[in-house]
């Protein structure tokens, strides 16, 4: 038996009729039919003879929750970001866990170049003016060719970016401490340099400890008051309130959101309401291509795990001894 704990809203924008439909051609599949996220408690009611969970982002996998399912033996998730799976917990069960690759660098990049645009050419405050009734007032935009943009994170999607914006004629300048830049038009930079130059500073590094409000006062006061802060990546590496006080004092021109400290990493309220904001609900990756992409990994995972195999995106592989239920039962 397999758990998909998607709710209804979930299933049809993160999983689809077709992946289900494959997914179900490997065996039973019990569907999560209420509303709300499971709880460690309900979750584990659910998965209740379930040797495998298929599990949506915002479904946590506590300690607890690994240590009431003695019929499970893998815990896929949907995305790649596993950080509210207790991987130490589930390895301790014997319980694999795996990721998604990242389907969503194009649609993610292409945002970002929206973000720019609309940015740079007062599109939806001019369509909101015109929506209230009133007419805007035309005002000097400013072109993505010849414009300079920084890229915070130079991983699948800031690679895609970049090779985007180097398309549009901008001068594009990337800071990551861990990654080598050979890419024609692309400038490796400090952090503080890539503040001070650039008109658009990209937000697509990694969420973790060692970014968390990478974005603070102290990186705002480095950028042009002209140019615009976007954030595609995770709300924890802003630091909120200097963001507001930045646009309080005209520190920056304006920002641009998809994500933020709201629940499922959504723009705060309060952010998302300034005029000077462009927000969207956490959507850059939602297209259909990057939605089944990640759900036709967990059915190629499900594939692999019922034949007693850990499959790629497996991050515990040498801890998950509870896949040798499986191949027995295939011997």
């Amino acid at each position: 038996m397999i758990l998909l704990t998607h709710t209804p809203d979930m299933l049809a924008n993160y999983y689809g009729e077709r992946a289900l439909k494959a997914l179900r051609e490997l065996g039973p599949v019990r569907l999560n039919d209420t509303d709300t996220v499971l709880d460690a408690q309900a979750l584990a009611k659910a998965a209740q003879g379930c040797a495998i969970v298929v599990s949506d982002r915002q479904t946590a996998a506590p300690a607890e929750f690994f240590a009431l399912v003695p019929d499970l033996v893998a815990y896929l998730r949907v995305a790649v970001d596993i950080r509210n799976i207790d991987v130490a917990a589930a390895s301790a069960q014997g319980v694999l866990v795996t990721q998604a690759t990242p389907g969503f660098t194009a649609a993610v990049a292409e945002q970002a170049i929206g973000f720019m645009i609309d940015c740079g050419r007062n599109i939806a405050s001019s369509t909101a003016c015109y929506q209230a009734g009133l007419v805007p007032q035309a005002r000097m935009g400013r072109q993505l060719k010849g414009s300079t943009v920084g890229i915070v994170g130079y991983g699948v999607i800031g690679e895609y970016l970049s090779a985007l914006c180097v398309a549009f004629g901008m001068t594009v300048l990337v800071h990551d401490p861990f990654k080598n830049v050979a890419a024609p038009g692309v400038e490796r930079v400090a952090f503080g340099e890539l503040l001070a130059r650039s008109d658009f500073v990209v937000c697509l590094a990694v969420a973790n400890e060692a970014t968390e409000n990478l974005m603070n006062s102290a990186a705002f006061v480095q950028m042009k008051k002209t140019a615009f802060f976007l954030n595609l990546s995770r709300g924890n590496l802003v630091d909120e309130a200097a963001l507001v006080a930045a646009l309080d004092d005209g520190t920056i021109a304006g920002a641009a959101l998809d994500v933020g400290r709201a629940a499922d990493q959504m723009p705060s309220p309060t952010l998302a309401q300034r005029a000077d904001v462009i927000a969207t609900p956490h959507s850059a990756g939602l297209t259909p291509q990057a939605a089944e992409h990640q759900a036709f990994d967990t059915v190629a995972q499900v594939k692999e795990i019922l034949a007693g195999r850990a499959p790629p995106g497996a991050v515990n592989a040498d801890a998950a001894t509870r896949l040798a239920r499986l191949k027995k039962a295939n011997v």
